[in-house]
């Protein structure tokens, strides 16, 4: 008699559902820290349920928003460095639906990646897990599909997904903005999560640069300055908004100040912007001469230095200056509103 064959297993075929559970053991403690009393479940439903306090609002309008990391990826693979990607995906969301005045509620993963290493996976939502912290949501689920085959055992992709609430009375959306209205930039940490394609074409092939080179007008190595994570503005801005008179906002993330302002402006209204009222930050310069990139396409394309914008009155813009330099925020004022198309102008 012959031996039965042996039957093929999930796990050799690439798929291990041993280490994936031990992932979610792993991130376990993580999540938890995110927490928030309107949370009625753990980790490892089907879905997760979250009960809106209704009584809160008289008329609450959800807010949602999604996005990913991008190719700031490739850099985290390159230098095995995984803890701070997550905190890049929460603040691409959140920073997203607070322009609209909304308080972020909860916030969803979805990670896919082409072998569960449950260390790197548990290390990618500790992350997540300390961007839902610093915006005040809970991580309510998540999703980590092993795709062997289609990633690198290596790789790893990433999206995610905010829903947060607003006063239906309190949405902001621009359309309250006025000529004389003053703009003030609050300052990004550097690149944050875009233009990392043209970034790394000049700095990593053009300069000839890697990631463990160490430039003396960033006081770190190139690796270490794009991995510096996204700015969550959420905790600084929101107190604003029950405080003063805030028109429009704008999270300043691929397109630059050039393209993110215009998307709030009413028509008949333009944006003038004083280039060189805020410090230029170093990764910028170095790019900028690198690669001989034009002014006008690095200001179309990076943040610049200021990662959010807020349009206030003018007799406004010094308390409201005052009000975040107390919380120890780098705020400058940037420009004004003028009769014109709905574009950015620098002079």
């Amino acid at each position: 008699m012959t031996e039965p064959k042996k039957g093929l297993t999930y796990a050799e075929a690439g798929v291990d559902i041993e280490a994936a559970n031990r992932a979610v053991e792993l991130m376990r403690q993580s999540v938890r820290r995110t927490l928030r009393p309107e949370v009625l479940t753990d980790i490892g439903g089907f879905g997760g349920l979250f009960a809106l306090n209704a009584g809160k609002y008289r008329e609450p309008v959800l807010v949602s928003g999604t996005d990913g990391v991008g190719t700031k990826l490739r850099v985290a693979f390159m230098m095995d460095q995984h803890g701070t990607v997550g905190i890049d995906l929460v603040a691409m969301c959140v920073n997203d639906i607070l322009v609209q005045g909304a308080e972020p509620l909860f916030f969803l993963d979805y990670l896919a990646v082409g072998k569960v290493v449950p260390e790197r996976v548990s290390t990618v939502v500790a992350g997540i897990a300390e961007g839902c912290c610093l915006a005040g949501c809970a991580l309510i689920g998540g999703e980590t599909a092993e795709m062997p085959g289609f990633y690198a055992d290596e790789e790893y992709d990433m999206a995610g997904f905010a829903v947060g609430v607003v006063e239906r009375s309190r949405i902001v959306d621009g359309s309250a903005i006025r000529k004389g209205d003053v703009l003030l930039g609050l300052a990004s940490s550097g690149l944050h999560s875009n233009g990392f394609s043209l970034a790394r074409k000049v700095l990593l092939e053009i300069g000839g640069m890697d990631v463990d080179s160490y430039r003396h007008e960033l006081g770190r190595t190139v690796g270490e300055e794009i991995l510096v994570p996204t700015r969550i503005y959420v905790r600084v801005v929101l107190p604003l908004l029950d405080e003063f008179t805030v028109r429009g906002m704008a999270h300043i993330t691929g397109g630059g100040v050039t393209e993110n302002v215009p998307r709030i402006l009413p028509a008949g209204l333009k944006a003038v912007v004083k280039r060189g009222s805020w410090p230029l930050l170093p990764v910028f310069a170095l790019i900028q001469e690198i690669g001989n990139v034009a002014p006008e396409e690095m200001y179309r394309t990076f943040n610049m230095g200021i990662g959010f914008v807020l349009v206030v009155p003018a007799d406004e813009a010094d308390a409201v200056m005052g009000r975040l330099r107390t919380q120890g925020e780098q705020v400058f004022r940037i420009g004004s509103i003028a009769d014109g198309a709905q574009v950015v102008e620098y002079k």
